[in-house]
């Protein structure tokens, strides 16, 4: 009885681990800047298939919910991944879920040449140079690492850097004790400072 009582409280604990670490990374390196128009960027993940994987299909509605959160007049989402495989894109794959399947309407914008979230952020910076705010959707750490890589590269353009719709309570719960060691491992390359939770 005692063990089950253990492992069950070891297990409730991972799982509240998990839930705090991506609900504070999904907090980090954001503000509150406001304006008429923002940009989405939707991250796109290896994808050797040739239509878009679950992981893929979950970051675009997560970039698309972001977008309907937002009170801004003009939206654009942008997607970003290159080839891994095949001849699409990740960023052609998820768009192509985005309109055909979800059935999006709105401003899409495509960038396929990045193999790197580095890259990702340096080939989308030209698209966001006009906008009054910037989301970043994918799973939390990976954001976040992408915010961070923003903060690198072009300090102004992350001054504009608001949170997206990709965490939420409860979603991913079984997995998220696994995505937080694995975020921990991927986020080694970002200082503490990067990993402060905004105000």
């Amino acid at each position: 009885m005692r063990r089950g009582t253990g492992l069950a409280t070891a297990g409730a604990a991972a799982l509240a681990w998990g839930e705090w670490l991506n609900w504070r990374w999904s907090r980090a390196l954001v503000g509150r800047s406001t304006g008429a128009s923002e940009a989405v960027v939707v991250l796109g993940y290896r994808n050797p298939q040739p239509t878009a994987n679950y992981i893929n299909r979950w970051r675009v509605r997560a970039g698309l919910r972001s977008a309907a959160a937002g009170d801004a007049h003009d939206t654009r989402v942008i997607f970003s991944g290159g080839v891994t495989s095949g001849s699409a894109s990740e960023a052609r794959l998820m768009a192509d879920y985005a309109r055909s399947v979800l059935g999006f309407e709105g401003t899409v914008l495509l960038e396929g040449e990045s193999a790197t979230t580095w890259e990702n952020i340096a080939n989308v910076i030209p698209l966001l140079e006009t906008v009054d705010r910037i989301k970043i959707a994918s799973q939390p750490a990976h954001a976040l690492k992408a915010r961070a890589y923003l903060r690198r590269q072009r300090p102004d353009l992350a001054a504009r850097l608001v949170r997206a719709d990709d965490y939420r309570p409860g979603e991913w719960v079984a997995g998220k004790p696994l995505l937080a060691l694995y975020g921990l491992w991927k986020l080694r390359v970002l200082t503490a400072d990067e990993r402060k939770v905004s105000p």
